[in-house]
């Protein structure tokens, strides 16, 4: 049956007016909001704001680096390269050259995170990361200064060689440098079972990833624990 063409733009609005007040009873209620601290909403500025520090670890110095030879690395081995660099800072504080700041070693499975921040010690300035399957020695043991922490790290060059760096911190304490030896015994266990497990080490525990002598940071703290 023929219709003019305002009868059937017409019949169309009122089907399309139907079909959306169907759609409008069977829309789904909207989920309930629950706010749970006033204090927890913030409101946001136009202005950027620093950012504070958010990042979980321990407070240290960093000493510096230091570039050491050999692959075979055991107890004392880093006493005269922790040495080098306490004196290394000592002279830079007498002359007044020592960097304003102190940073927050972070350690966590499959890397450390060494944030440098600012002069005030809230915001990260910058950020050196260390991939903790490079990692081929650490201790807290050191006659020089008993709250200095220090591990030794692989180093790829640009032109695919390598060299052994070790990198040094100084704790508020004793304890605090135990505690950062044993927590980079637990990063390299989870690390390293994480590895195993998806098969990129094989059983026996080789891998390129992997320092090339049996030396892990489980077997370099003897006397931590």
């Amino acid at each position: 049956m023929w219709q003019p063409a305002s009868e059937r733009l017409q019949h169309f609005q009122t089907m399309l007016k139907t079909k959306l007040n169907v759609l409008t009873l069977r829309k789904e209620p909207l989920p309930t909001v629950i706010f749970h601290e006033p204090e927890a909403i913030e409101l946001c500025s136009t202005t950027p704001l620093t950012k504070s520090r958010t990042h979980a670890g321990y407070k240290v110095a960093y000493l510096g680096k230091v570039t050491i030879s050999g692959t075979q690395f055991l107890s004392g081995c880093t006493e005269s390269a922790v040495v080098g660099l306490v004196e290394r800072r000592a002279l830079a504080q007498q002359q007044g050259t020592l960097p304003a700041g102190n940073s927050l070693l972070e350690i966590r499975p499959f890397q450390v995170r060494l944030h440098h921040l600012d002069e005030h010690g809230e915001a990260s300035v910058t950020m050196d990361t260390y991939q903790v399957a490079r990692i081929a020695y650490c201790t807290a043991d050191h006659s020089i200064r008993p709250n200095v922490f220090a591990w030794i790290y692989r180093e790829i060059n640009d032109d695919l060689s390598f060299q052994m760096d070790c990198h040094a911190v100084e704790c508020e304490n004793k304890l605090e440098a135990k505690k950062l030896a044993h927590s980079m015994m637990e990063a390299f266990r989870k690390t390293f079972h994480s590895m195993r497990s998806d098969g990129r080490i094989h059983k026996s525990g080789s891998s390129d990833d992997f320092a090339e002598d049996s030396s892990t940071p489980e077997d370099s703290t003897p006397d931590d624990g």
